[in-house]
């Protein structure tokens, strides 16, 4: 029979398809350390322990692994993302449990969890990357054993992910200065697919690690196309930059609310057209009318009717840039555009912070800059 988790039932609609829910690595560690110290108390083998998750949630996991000493008990759970797109999707979390002197329960991380190297995450540095809310929840765990089978709460408990090292790279760690392995994660316990708000929250952690190091100014890329842009094009370090994905005016709200004194945006125009319309969220499920924005400022510009058509029936903006090169209108249009960007990005932060972006394409390079762009940019440039 197959191992109903409590989970089955649990599913979000994207785009017209239900996709199932998971749960943390956070969950993972609670359960596994749960169920060591059932096995260390109880002296046998437990398939399967239950865990209360945060948002209510009872689960009910498989145990995987068991190693069984006189003295410590291992074991681990498997993470299951559902259908997230979750780089730790299948990944074993692993609890070792011990008996020790000191009331209360030590929580450290082992092989495959990465180790906090900079200031402004959840943990000091050179402590284990188990965020706030997964080592609350492996310590209530406990403690709630401990008290149901009337033992003393005075337990070691070490949460390692073998694999973990290299799963990291394809994660924010190595941005975030967290180095050797994965971070423990979770706030709810479940594994929402495709979760804006976990997006949202991974660019907020790192802009505030960014403000804990002092930095008052951000360099802020939509995605690869910016960070690779400044590092070929520009003299910039890109281990400066951060990414903000689609969620432009999120950023601005997080900027003002941690105090950013000013952000340079280094964006592809197929991206910032949309800011010049206002729109603050650039993924095409949001809105898409790249071709109407670039086709209304390429006639402000000067472009007759017939341009403007020509624009309004391109798929891409490289495309509408090649009917500009043509018309010779890319210098005259891109001042209609940049202004336009400014302007949206200063509304949605009342003013509260310098705006300013650099525009590009792929195809024909460097497209123009706002009008504070040059001296925010000075600030990152790296000093021969």
């Amino acid at each position: 029979m197959e191992h109903r988790t409590g989970l089955e039932d649990r599913y979000v609609l994207k785009n017209n398809k239900r996709l199932r829910c998971g749960y943390t690595t956070g969950t993972c560690a609670a359960a596994a350390a749960k169920a060591a110290a059932l096995m260390l108390f109880l002296k046998k083998d437990i398939p399967e322990v239950e865990l209360v998750v945060p948002e209510g949630t009872r689960l009910h996991l498989a145990v995987e692994e068991i190693c069984r000493r006189p003295e410590e008990v291992s074991c681990a759970v498997r993470k299951d993302g559902g259908d997230d797109p979750d780089v730790t999707h299948g990944l074993l979390i692993f609890a070792r449990v011990k008996k020790t002197e000191t009331d209360g329960v030590q929580i450290t991380g082992g092989r495959g969890v990465g180790t906090v190297t900079k200031k402004g995450l959840w943990q000091p540095v050179g402590e284990a990357a188990i965020n706030r809310v997964p080592r609350e929840m492996i310590t209530r765990a406990l403690e709630e054993v401990c008290e149901e089978l009337e033992q003393p709460c005075r337990l070691a408990v070490e949460i390692s992910a073998p694999g973990g090292e290299e799963i990291a790279l394809r994660t924010f760690n190595p941005r975030l200065g967290i180095t050797g392995g994965i971070s423990i994660l979770g706030t709810s316990g479940i594994v929402v697919p495709m979760s804006e708000e976990a997006l949202v929250a991974s660019i907020r952690l790192e802009m505030e690690m960014k403000r804990a190091a002092g930095r008052d100014y951000l360099l802020i890329t939509p995605g690869n196309y910016g960070e690779d842009f400044l590092r070929e094009g520009m003299q910039i370090d890109t281990a400066d930059s951060m990414k903000c994905s689609n969620y432009v005016g999120e950023t601005l709200d997080m900027a003002v609310e941690l105090g950013v004194r000013g952000i340079l945006f280094v964006a592809h125009i197929g991206k910032f057209i949309k800011v010049s319309g206002g729109i603050m969220n650039t993924h095409s499920r949001a809105a898409d009318c790249r071709a109407e924005l670039m086709a209304a400022q390429a006639l402000r510009a000067g472009a007759d009717a017939g341009t403007a058509m020509r624009i309004l029936d391109t798929i891409t903006t490289e495309e509408a840039l090649d009917i500009l090169e043509e018309k010779n209108l890319t210098e005259k249009t891109m001042k209609e555009i940049l202004p336009r960007i400014r302007y949206y990005m200063q509304h949605r932060c009342g003013g509260a912070l310098q705006t300013e972006a650099v525009i590009f394409s792929n195809q024909h390079g460097y497209l123009g800059e706002t009008e504070g762009a040059g001296e925010l940019l000075e600030k990152f440039r790296v000093k021969e």
